[in-house]
């Protein structure tokens, strides 16, 4: 395997710019199955398969067909399905509205029975490993040459999918009643790349992401020969750098790499140690040279043409197994795809058993039958529930019940009820029919009756299950196409009439004998008799050219259109007088009322206006036409109770927002009372605490001076030790948390010291900063909040915690200054728990010797230790050089009084150290 490998990495290292310049096209996604094509593609399908000759533009069909799905919430529906998904590409697919939809009766069953199936599932399906790869495979085929992340990235996602298969496979086998045989079929006879996974297993580490030496001969022998080349060099110049330290040249063995050459350390001064070296580059101060040994640069030759072969090597071993994928494009795209059918029926698997819903069947309108009854009925669904609506009822109800089963259901119930589940509904249309006219008083329920079977309809299409009983039957449509809303548009000058005229006029261009044809308020906007007039001729228009038409109206004379074509058919929603509420139940075959003055008698509504209703119904009423009664009067009447009722909800909440603004204003001028009382209170305390400190810090002094007169020299160290412990105890105790100066005072006082802790505006009121460098006399300043340095200025911070330790230190300092330098290193050491400040670098705290004589560095150096404060950080820059200044500059910082300890600035950096100075 190994040396067909390296033949054929060969032949495409030789050939390689051709190799990786194809110009094969590929998709940029995967995630749309075989069988659901794109939706401008199903459009123009669904076009060509119009009756009409008149049929419009693919992309006018188009526009209708996403405008019905937004007005039956089709996303919504996808949106909820995606949450059962286990691929990113299914996810996806969901979340755009990508759900694959059958573009004939054919397909739609088969998705119904792949959602059968993946209902029976025990367990779902392990999809892990299985990554979104389309934009790898298109890289590769475009010729761009894939990381070793992207090549192993589509190993493990081909080697996860030949697991779903075996999952697949396993429970097929072990049910052999041909349940599972739906989910098996999808990926049957897919190429799972076999050779191409181990190809990438072999020569690749997914883990480490890199080329294996076994990925071809060649590369195994150039990576041992470099492994020799490197021990033999590294010993080399390990033994060389030894014999220099040992000859004085250094101050320690240093191995290094300057300009991808391997080299050592030597101080300049003893450059011939290196006899015949070559120098590759100096330190800042010139002091230290890095040089290639003359017997290294053979090794170090070898190095370099060895390490240009090694990636030369793997660079043709990543073209490879790029080629292999540009060209199992195609299979992989086809296996991806398949991969996303699979997971996209198990998500509809799971989405049938959450909604407990039912699959349905497709009727045909070739008669009915006597053993089944409902075959009469091209439509026969009962007990349908919205879906949308369903799924909001079971998120409540789930949270009760998780509820109940901590508190006990009894003592749940009595605290509130569970919430009632949506109204079932019935719909049966028998075969003749083709228009259904919908008719009842408002929120009555027809818009979400004529929205649930349209839903239905989409869901039953794309394989999905719906909520309902029994086993409900609808025809295959393949239109959906709705008219629900106001399509007003100041923009395109549509009035609300306009616009769904214009809508209809689309409709009846693009509708075909299999359609579905949902119209909400038809005529309305208009004149009541021309919109009834026009509304008829649509109707009867759409009836010979639709399967079936289902449409809202408030106009009675559509109602009665059954009477004279038997192709109509009515439908009304119930209204129950009593409790004036809709019951939401759809009386098939029933003609609705508004009902409008019997409700507003109900309500107590003026008797003489009710009258006055009562004589224009009859004016306007011909003889032997009761059914038409209410006709204009109650639309009229029932857009004053819209207006009355949408009045008094305005008042309602202009009074709430009235109260609530008193209560707010209220609140605000008691926190303004209670912010000013609470400034006074801290105020008062800040005040007694000082006047405790202060006279604490008297008779601290007092018998500070007491013991000090009383006192030996050799026990001078211990009472000053003694003191500065009590007057960092009570610093301490003392410290403020909280600050009750007002802003004005702090930004007019505070002048900022290096070491304080401080609040700074802009950069959060939870955390504090800490001031590492004076920037000018104004106040200006460089503060540190985390690992980021920013400059502020006094006004805009304030002063959280300053050193006490080191203010007690400094006033000390002021008092007994000769004696405090004395101090033995002793008691130094007795004060090792003091904070100094931030170990910051910058020009104040850094001090430079590098070029300096040893005498002028001594004595800068102690010029620099004297001008600290006290628990200051000083950075003393020596260099290598030499190594004189160093050990000089080392010496002072030693015996120097006031250093507490000294350390390297890193461990990679010899070159300058860190002093505390207390």
């Amino acid at each position: 395997m190994a040396t067909i490998v390296a033949a054929a990495a060969l032949n495409l290292y030789l050939r390689l710019p051709l190799a990786l310049h194809c110009t094969v096209s590929f998709p940029a996604r995967l995630s749309r199955i075989p069988h659901a094509p794109p939706r401008r593609l199903r459009s123009a399908a669904a076009s060509r398969t119009l009756a009409s000759p008149a049929t419009s533009e693919v992309p006018e069909a188009e526009e209708l067909r996403l405008e019905a799905e937004s007005a039956l919430e089709w996303g919504g529906v996808c949106a909820r399905l995606a949450d059962f998904a286990a691929t990113a590409a299914g996810r996806a697919a969901c979340g755009e509205g990508r759900v694959p939809v059958g573009r004939s009766r054919e397909e739609s069953e088969r998705l119904l029975e792949q959602t059968a199936a993946a209902s029976l599932l025990s367990a779902p399906l392990d999809f892990d490993g299985v990554g979104d790869v389309s934009a790898v495979v298109a890289a590769a085929a475009r010729g761009r040459l894939l990381a070793v992340r992207e090549i192993c990235g589509v190993g493990r996602s081909l080697r996860a999918a030949r697991g779903v298969f075996d999952q697949v496979k396993s429970l097929a086998e072990e049910m052999p009643d041909g349940r599972y045989t739906s989910l098996l079929d999808i990926l049957q006879g897919c190429d799972f790349l076999t050779e191409l996974v181990k190809m990438i297993e072999f020569c690749l580490d997914s883990n480490l992401s890199m080329v294996l030496d076994r990925a071809s001969e060649r590369l195994g022998t150039i990576r041992k020969e470099r492994r020799m080349n490197i021990d033999m060099l590294e010993s080399l110049l390990r033994d060389t750098s030894v014999k220099i330290f040992q000859a004085g040249g250094a101050d320690s063995p240093v191995v290094t790499k300057r300009r991808s050459r391997m080299c050592v350390g030597v101080k300049a001064s003893h450059k011939h140690l290196v006899p015949g070296g070559i120098v590759l580059s100096s330190s800042g101060s010139g002091a230290t040279y890095f040089m290639e040994p003359r017997d290294a640069v053979k090794l170090n030759n070898t190095e370099v043409k060895l390490s240009g072969d090694e990636r030369a090597e793997e660079l043709a071993v990543l073209g490879l197994l790029t080629s292999r994928i540009a060209e199992s494009r195609t299979k992989i795209r086809h296996l991806m795809g398949k991969i996303l059918e699979l997971d996209l029926a198990c998500a509809r698997g799971s989405y049938a058993l959450w909604i407990n819903g039912v699959r349905p069947a497709f009727s045909n309108r070739d008669g009915s039958s006597e053993l089944d009854p409902s075959s009469a009925y091209s439509v026969f669904i009962e007990g349908i529930r919205h879906p949308l609506l369903l799924e909001q009822s079971l998120g409540t109800v789930e949270e009760l019940t998780a509820e109940a089963t901590e508190v006990g259901k009894e003592q749940l119930s009595e605290d509130r009820p569970v919430p009632s589940m949506p109204v079932p509904l019935d719909m049966h249309v028998k075969n003749d029919t083709r228009i259904v006219v919908i008719s009842g008083p408002n929120t009555g329920g027809k818009t979400a009756t004529m929205k649930t079977l349209g839903l239905a309809s989409l869901m039953s299409k794309a394989g999905m299950f719906f909520p309902a009983k029994g086993r409900p039957r609808l025809p295959w449509f393949d239109q959906v196409l709705a008219d629900i809303g106001d399509h007003q548009s100041l923009e395109n000058s549509l009035s609300t009439f306009s616009g769904n005229i214009s809508r209809l006029r689309k409709i009846a261009q693009v509708v075909s004998t299999d359609s579905l044809v949902l119209i909400d308020e038809i005529g309305s906007g208009t004149d009541p008799s021309e919109g009834v007039s026009l509304s008829t001729s649509i109707l009867k228009y759409l009836a010979s050219r639709l399967n079936l038409a289902v449409v809202t109206t408030h106009y009675a004379d559509l109602s009665r259109l059954k009477a004279v074509d038997d192709r109509f058919e009515n439908a009304a929603m119930e209204f129950c007088l009593e409790t004036l509420k809709p019951t939401y139940r759809v009386l098939w075959g029933s003609t609705g009322y508004s009902n409008a003055l019997s409700i507003a008698k109900s309500i107590g509504f003026d008797q003489k206006v009710l009258d006055r209703a009562q004589e224009w119904v009859e004016k306007l009423l011909p003889d032997k036409q009761k059914e038409r009664q209410g006709l204009l009067y109650g639309s009229l009447l029932d857009e004053r109770n819209l207006l009355e009722s949408q009045a008094n909800e305005v008042a309602s909440v202009l009074s709430e927002v009235e109260d609530l603004y008193n209560e707010i204003r209220l609140e605000a001028d008691e926190l303004d009372n209670r912010v000013a009382a609470l400034k006074a209170r801290e105020s008062r305390k800040v005040q007694q605490e000082l006047k405790s400190v202060k006279s604490q810090m008297d008779l601290l002094i007092k018998n500070f001076e007491v013991q000090l007169k009383n006192s030996k020299l050799e026990q001078y160290n211990s009472v000053m030790r003694k003191a500065e412990a009590a007057t960092a105890s009570l610093a301490a105790a003392h410290q403020p948390t909280e600050f009750a100066v007002s802003d004005d005072e702090n930004k007019s006082l505070y002048v900022p010291q290096i070491g304080d802790k401080v609040y700074v505006e802009g950069l959060g009121g939870g955390s504090m900063a800490t001031v590492v460098e004076i920037l000018s006399e104004d106040g200006s300043c460089m503060v540190q909040y985390g690992k980021i340095k920013v400059r502020a200025k006094s006004n805009k911070m304030k002063l959280a915690q300053r050193d006490t330790k080191e203010t007690s230190a400094s006033s000390s300092a002021q008092g007994k200054g000769s004696r405090t330098q004395k101090r033995s290193a002793a008691g130094t050491a007795q004060t090792g728990s003091v904070s100094f400040a931030p170990a910051v670098q910058t020009s104040r705290n850094t001090v430079d010797l590098r070029g300096m004589r040893v005498g002028e560095a001594s004595h800068e150096l102690e010029m620099a230790i004297d001008g600290c404060r006290a628990y200051q950080v000083l950075f003393v820059v020596h260099g290598m050089g030499t190594g004189a200044v160093k050990e000089c500059a080392l010496g002072v910082l030693r015996s120097h009084p006031r250093v507490v300890r000294i350390e390297d600035e890193s461990p990679l950096n010899y070159g300058c150290t860190v002093a505390y100075i207390e």
